[in-house]
């Protein structure tokens, strides 16, 4: 097999305001050049004039030490700046001038062109909802407070270190689902039928697995050289959980080359909890 040789470059998102949007929006776009190595340069509350002068001329040096025009993904709102930006030696791209543009003129109305308007609106609808969910999550989490499951809208079960924990926090945190998780020890695994606590609540069990070898590098890393981290014990935890998810149809996808968003976004699928 011919190797790719990896191409590096800086990559810039620049925003007045945190730049979530702006970075997710570009990763989504940057994720489609996997023989492209980008090295994200954040750019964040861009709200005065000297600040973007200073964006400016960073985003020329990049380009000028690169020998080419650099990639700028911006949610610049002041008008001025974007202008500023657009004129500086990179490739420009403008989302609010993209999405807000063609809004305008299919709504024949005028965006507010306010800074910040997503977290407002976040806060104003379910920001206390998601809070509450975190909490509900890390008050649940590794089998803690079994007695809340019958709250819980899933219940994620996995072997130790396969993604339970942070794909329960994303979901809480994202879109306020109140997730629980159940790690699947040896007395779990000793047969396929289901934990007691677990029983009552199957229709809200969904399950995760990963790859043995990617698991004992991960454990590895937490308790080195112990049976935990062996590849073996790795193999048969994994085995033995994907017997049990099979034997009582208990739906469950594999962890190991997918992002905390994509098995999110898979579960709540699944599950029809959006």
């Amino acid at each position: 097999m011919v190797e790719q040789n990896i191409k590096s470059t800086d990559v810039f998102f620049v925003s007045d305001r945190t730049g979530i949007t702006a970075e997710a929006l570009g990763s989504s776009l940057l994720s489609q050049f996997e023989s492209v190595e980008f090295n994200k340069i954040h750019l964040s509350f861009i709200d005065t004039l000297d600040k973007a002068i200073d964006a400016v001329e960073q985003v020329n040096r990049a380009s000028s030490k690169a020998g080419s025009p650099i990639l700028v993904f911006s949610t610049q709102i002041n008008h001025e700046f974007r202008v500023m930006m657009s004129k500086s030696d990179c490739v420009f791209f403008d989302f609010f001038d993209t999405f807000i543009s063609k809004m305008e003129r299919s709504l024949e109305l005028k965006s507010s062109h306010t800074a910040g308007r997503l977290h407002g609106l976040s806060h104003n609808s379910n920001y206390t909802d998601r809070i509450s969910s975190v909490n509900f999550a890390l008050g649940s989490d590794d089998g803690l407070g079994s007695k809340s499951y019958e709250n819980a809208d899933l219940i994620l079960i996995g072997v130790s270190r396969s993604g339970k924990t942070p794909s329960c926090l994303f979901m809480a945190l994202q879109y306020g689902i109140n997730a629980a998780n159940y790690p699947l020890i040896e007395q779990d695994l000793d047969n396929t039928r289901l934990p007691e606590s677990l029983k009552p609540y199957k229709h809200k069990l969904f399950g995760l697995t990963i790859n043995p070898i990617r698991l004992q590098k991960i454990r590895d890393e937490r308790r080195s050289n112990s049976n935990y981290a062996s590849l073996k014990q790795c193999q048969n935890e994994v085995k033995r959980a994907e017997d049990l998810y099979h034997t009582n149809h208990i739906p469950f996808i594999d962890t190991t080359q997918t992002s905390i968003e994509e098995i999110s976004a898979k579960i709540i699928n699944k599950l029809s909890l959006r």
